[in-house]
């Protein structure tokens, strides 16, 4: 039995499928069970006062939309091609909101995680597979986050690179801390790094004070995009920072974190509110996302500065071309957060993933130490030999990364919600199974393109 964080009620250890019977195996143990319905969701409640009550998700999931992989990415994406790329920011939101949906939905109507539910319905060898490339997504995830975080240390504090990257380790102090304060605590803290990282764009489009008329031409998806295989990587980068397989596995299980009934009305409600959730919350991602590129856009593009990659160039420039010192403090002080952000989610992701695919469940200080050394140890390597000019191509490479590994969670998450046996009622309906799997075989003919550029040469 496991204890309830809020009321310490035993929750049990297992789930079975009910009525659903396409699952493999017919019961699992909880997803994250230390908070597992730990918030209570009122029943005889208006809708505002409901929405409160599953709100805070959505925001977990958005902080990976929003990470340094996404600012490096956007970076050189509006400082060589303008505002050009807006209308692979804005195709790649609208994705996640659909994807993110659907992991909602999984773990609402099944009680199972995504990776709960592809061990329950795929062989033990194909399980293991898909366990390695989630954790390769993982890494390379985590890989981003250690570098921004390092990097903000050094722009902000002048700490050397290699300190940051190590210092970074420590975060699992407050991961430990928050989780045992309760799933709320973590997102809290979530939503006000999000609230500091949204008001320091603001701040910096005023300053810098992007094209309209350019900003709204950027947002018309062009052709050229896919003829020019140097765009074509830094677009594609720019979709695995956006779209990341790791948040369809978070998502699935943290929604399950809210104590909903059991009826299929309950259920309903449930996907409903989780949907919302997340859908405006991915409109914050959207926003820095854009906010980070138009920036870019309109302070390097066309000013001499289009050779810009680098987020501590990027920091350098913004004082002298803005005009004031204020646009690089905050800048360095929304890419801290950003890093810091996202290595909370990092934590749960890789719990999630290593508990639902092969059953193995150990402490979340040791299983976010072994991630952290795995994303350290190529960090501290291009540091020591590159110093910080390997740093961005390494973040934007480990987007790229992310993005071959999507289509592996993608199709089995539209399959699933897909089939009637496995979601009944829940299943997905006409328009919404041709629109998700449109949005999978687009994901893998990107990736397939991608591969074949490169490989070409």
């Amino acid at each position: 039995m496991v204890l309830n964080n809020q009321n310490q009620q035993p929750l049990p250890t297992k789930i079975t499928s009910g009525s659903l019977n396409g699952w493999r195996l017919q019961s699992t143990n909880l997803s994250l069970p230390e908070v597992h319905g730990s918030i209570t969701v009122p029943v005889n409640a208006g809708f505002w006062r409901k929405m409160f009550a599953f709100a805070g998700p959505g925001y977990l999931v958005a902080v990976g939309y929003m990470d340094p992989g996404n600012w490096a990415t956007d970076l050189q994406g509006g400082a060589q091609y303008g505002y050009t790329l807006l209308s692979v920011i804005m195709i790649s939101n609208f994705m996640a909101i659909l994807l993110q949906a659907l992991a909602a939905r999984l773990g609402i109507a099944s009680g199972r995680d995504l990776a709960q539910a592809c061990r329950d319905s795929y062989s033990r060898p194909a399980t293991i597979v898909l366990w390695l490339l989630c954790e390769i997504a993982i890494a390379a995830c985590d890989l981003a986050e250690v570098i921004g975080a390092a990097i903000a240390l050094n722009l902000l504090f002048r700490l050397p690179l290699i300190w940051g990257v190590c210092l970074t380790a420590l975060d699992v102090l407050i991961v430990l801390f928050l989780q045992h304060r309760g799933f709320r605590y973590v997102e809290a803290l979530v939503v006000a790094l999000i609230l500091l990282i949204a008001g320091s764009f603001a701040v910096e489009l005023w300053l810098s004070q992007p094209d309209a008329l350019s900003v709204a031409s950027g947002f018309i998806p062009r052709a050229r995009i896919l003829g020019d295989s140097r765009m074509l990587y830094v677009a594609i980068g720019i979709l695995g920072a956006t779209v990341m397989p790791h948040n369809l596995y978070l998502h699935s299980s943290i929604v399950q974190t809210r104590k909903y009934g059991d009826t299929d009305e309950d259920r309903r409600e449930a996907i409903r509110f989780a949907s919302i959730d997340s859908a405006v919350a991915l409109m914050f991602a959207l926003f820095i996302n854009a906010a980070i590129l138009m920036m870019a856009a309109a302070t390097f593009h066309g000013s001499g500065h289009q050779d810009v990659a680098e987020i501590g160039d990027a920091y350098l420039l913004l004082s002298p071309l803005l005009g004031t010192t204020l646009a690089s403090m905050l800048f360095a002080g929304a890419l801290l957060c950003s890093g810091q952000n996202a290595t909370l989610t990092g934590t749960l992701a890789g719990q999630i993933v290593m508990e639902g695919f092969i059953n193995l469940r150990i402490r979340p200080w040791l299983r976010r130490i072994i991630t952290r050394l795995v994303a350290i140890v190529p960090a501290i390597i291009v540091v020591v030999l590159y110093g910080e000019r390997g740093t961005t191509p390494l973040i934007v490479l480990s987007q790229v990364v992310l993005s071959l590994q999507l289509p592996f969670a993608v199709f089995p998450l539209v399959a699933f919600t897909s089939d009637p046996e496995k979601m009944g009622a829940f299943v997905n309906p006409l328009w919404v199974k041709v629109l998700a799997w449109s949005v999978a075989v687009i994901i893998a003919l990107l990736n397939a393109w991608l591969l074949w550029q490169i490989f070409a040469g």
